[in-house]
């Protein structure tokens, strides 16, 4: 009879699957009962595995996702770092708060990262995201400064992801934060102004204290998961920091960008919140009112 065992994809290339299982890591092929199904095993799956050998096996059952993202591919994330720098490139607060937005709406916990602070103050993007209610971190891989405060919390256990533009540092920041991991960097592109791709797959590292962090490839482009699935009326409630006035709006149906009587724009206007914010806030209500609810499905 055959062996069924429980276990975590750690890793996922070239159509294999690593799991991890209490006693081993069992390489894995994926049943075609999945294509079938059009789904697709993640890293950060918990699944259950038939063994065909010493460490082989084939994945049989993927258990219910708490979430998951498409790019980067991985599921069940507690946390998602988004890192950005100061310089080189610079930092684009529009894509942050798209990312932010979709961690909010998938049940993530976003946390900031900035890197590069040894080139530049951090102080004013910084205060924008601890203002508006969330962890932020001023690092520096080259001189180590603030490397210990990231390591703390990617300690903890459950998955973490860390997710940016290329060329933002993150695989460097790894590696600070935990030499072990010895993931490869790249050197900066001069004539691109972003990192070349040096991340090939996505694999998840166990950290002293129990968790696991995904170093993922960086990207120009927000692809973390459709962002489209969120509706326009939901958006708000991806923006924390709205959330002390959105109910004191003059209408029921206020929108949060011209309305006269909406409390959140008087809240920008005294800088109650940043404008930063809610100027990415109207571009993705916009850029959400001309999808059609067709084009969700």
């Amino acid at each position: 009879m055959a062996q069924i065992v429980d276990g975590m994809i750690i890793k996922a290339t070239g159509g294999f699957y690593y799991v991890q299982t209490e006693n081993s890591l069992v390489e894995c092929r994926a049943r075609g009962v999945f294509r079938k199904r059009e789904q697709s095993p993640l890293v950060g799956d918990q699944v259950q595995v038939e063994l065909t050998g010493e460490n082989s096996g084939s994945v049989t059952a993927i258990a219910p996702r708490k979430n998951f993202l498409i790019r980067p591919p991985v599921a069940n994330i507690d946390r998602v770092f988004l890192v950005t720098s100061i310089r080189e490139p610079l930092p684009n607060t529009l894509v942050l708060d798209k990312m932010i937005a979709i961690a909010e709406y998938k049940g993530i916990q976003p946390l900031l990262v900035i890197t590069k602070s040894d080139l530049e103050d951090c102080g004013e993007l910084e205060q924008i995201y601890h203002r508006a209610g969330f962890l932020v971190f001023t690092v520096s891989a080259q001189s180590g400064n603030g490397v210990d405060a990231v390591r703390y919390e990617m300690d903890k256990p459950g998955i973490s992801v860390f997710t940016g533009n290329s060329g933002v540092g993150k695989s460097s920041l790894l590696n600070a934060v935990h030499p072990g991991l010895a993931i490869r960097t790249g050197e900066i592109s001069q004539k691109l102004g972003r990192g070349r791709h040096t991340t090939t797959h996505v694999e998840l590292y166990q950290m002293p204290g129990g968790g696991y962090v995904a170093d993922t490839p960086g990207f120009s482009t927000v692809e973390l998961e459709r962002f489209d699935k969120i509706k326009k009326e939901e958006l708000s409630g991806c923006f924390r920091e709205f959330a002390d006035y959105t109910g004191q709006c003059r209408f029921a149906d206020c929108s949060h960008t011209k309305e006269q009587g909406c409390a959140v724009l008087a809240a920008v206007e005294d800088g109650s919140v940043a404008a930063s914010r809610h100027k990415s806030y109207c571009a993705m209500y916009e850029e959400l009112k001309l999808i059609k609810e067709w084009e969700r499905k």
